[in-house]
């Protein structure tokens, strides 16, 4: 009951003071995980009784919501007219990022194996634009850049689910304790497409329709948007589709869909997304956070930093190279692919199949998110900043377009 009352009122303070600390560069994650932590230092929350299979579904949940919401906050006009930027992040910084990493984690930590080498390279691989909040609402960013941020961070966790499935799979091989079958992780991906492109059509199309005959009510336009991402997310699960792909594209679906009034019924949706969030943050601080402490050695601190800077930063400049994207915006993109709830599932997801085995693994991941949320929640809003200036100063404010 104390950890709940401490849960209650770090929320409703949070909603008190919160304009505040975000002009001082404190973002709700940088927030949560501290008083998480707090919780966890003051005794009244312990490691022990909360395991992976009770975090999991939360953290599912909750990036499934802002999955769906950031998408359906994108034209899908615009996603067909820039698809060949997104193509270039998904099908060459991507994967040049993944074998970056599994290259880095087998040569710093020679005793995970090749397996779970792969594991960290890949769970660390997709982004999550929530962390850069300052950056995808700030209305001086283009948007277009913020769009490319949006969309490459709703569909890379999707894309690399089977490089995680494949690697969680040879690791529990490799230990002899059986595993799910990786490579069928890459039929999910079309599954999840079509699944989640009917499920948006369908609900934006129905919400529409019933509100023109004045069948749905103000009131609950919201409580169903949010519970279209839910069906989306599970009619994909049950068909063997990939849940956080179809959550993704049926927003994108919903967005063209709905009309007008979608942006207003997606309000409830985003509201319920950032309260779980906190919820999130919270656990990670109050159970995560202790644990990777207890891990932290100079080489996972090296690969971490290096994992949100360079084996980010230059794929993205391979990738973008005669996209028509200027320097200062290539370095902004490559900066602001935070580590966040993608990286924390999948790290869930090793847990719970391989349990002590991917400790070591779930440590690197942990300590990767825990760095993420500071640095990226803190350099958001004066690098957003210093990059609208730096366009402004070239000509145009676009220095990607010319």
């Amino acid at each position: 009951m104390t950890a709940l009352l401490v849960t209650a009122a770090a929320i409703f303070l949070w909603g008190v003071v919160s304009g505040r600390l975000q002009r001082a560069d404190l973002t709700a994650p940088i927030v949560f995980v501290a008083a998480g932590w707090l919780v966890a230092e003051a005794g009244l929350v312990g490691p022990q009784p909360v395991t992976a299979r009770t975090l999991k579904p939360l953290v599912e949940i909750t990036l499934v919501w802002v999955l769906f919401s950031d998408a359906a906050g994108v034209p899908l006009s615009q996603v067909r007219r820039d698809l060949g930027r997104y193509l270039r992040l998904l099908a060459v910084g991507l994967p040049l990022t993944v074998l970056a990493g599994w290259a880095l984690a087998d040569l710093l930590f020679p005793a995970l194996g090749g397996w779970l080498a792969l594991l960290v390279g890949a769970a660390l691989a997709p982004t999550d634009a929530a962390l850069g909040l300052p950056v995808v609402t700030n209305p001086a960013v283009p948007v277009d850049v913020r769009r490319l941020i949006t969309v490459e961070s709703g569909l890379n966790d999707g894309v690399v689910t089977p490089v995680v499935v494949l690697a969680i799979a040879g690791a529990a091989s490799a230990e002899g304790l059986g595993g799910v079958h990786g490579w069928a992780a890459l039929a999910e991906l079309g599954i999840g497409v079509l699944v989640g492109a009917v499920s948006g059509l369908a609900g934006g199309g129905l919400l529409r329709w019933a509100r023109r005959r004045g069948w749905a009510a103000d009131d609950w336009a919201g409580v169903a948007v949010l519970a279209l991402a839910i069906v989306a997310y599970t009619a994909s699960l049950a068909v063997h589709g990939n849940g956080f792909v179809a959550a993704f594209c049926a927003g994108l679906a919903f967005g063209a869909a709905a009309g007008p009034r979608g942006p207003a019924e997606l309000v409830f949706l985003e509201q319920a997304g950032g309260l779980v969030s906190l919820l999130v943050w919270l656990a990670f601080g109050a159970v995560a956070v202790p644990m990777v402490a207890g891990r932290v050695q100079p080489a996972v601190v090296v690969y971490a930093l290096l994992s949100l800077t360079v084996l980010r930063m230059a794929p993205v400049a391979l990738a973008c190279a005669g996209a028509g994207l200027g320097r200062a915006t290539v370095l902004f993109v490559g900066w602001f692919g935070p580590r966040g709830l993608a990286s924390l599932v999948f790290a869930l997801l090793a847990v719970e199949e391989l349990g002590t085995a991917a400790g070591d693994a779930a440590a690197v991941i942990g300590l990767t998110v825990l760095l993420s949320v500071l640095l990226h929640g803190l350099s958001a809003r004066p690098l957003a900043a210093r990059y609208v200036r730096a366009v402004t100063g070239a000509g145009d404010g676009h220095d990607h377009q010319g």
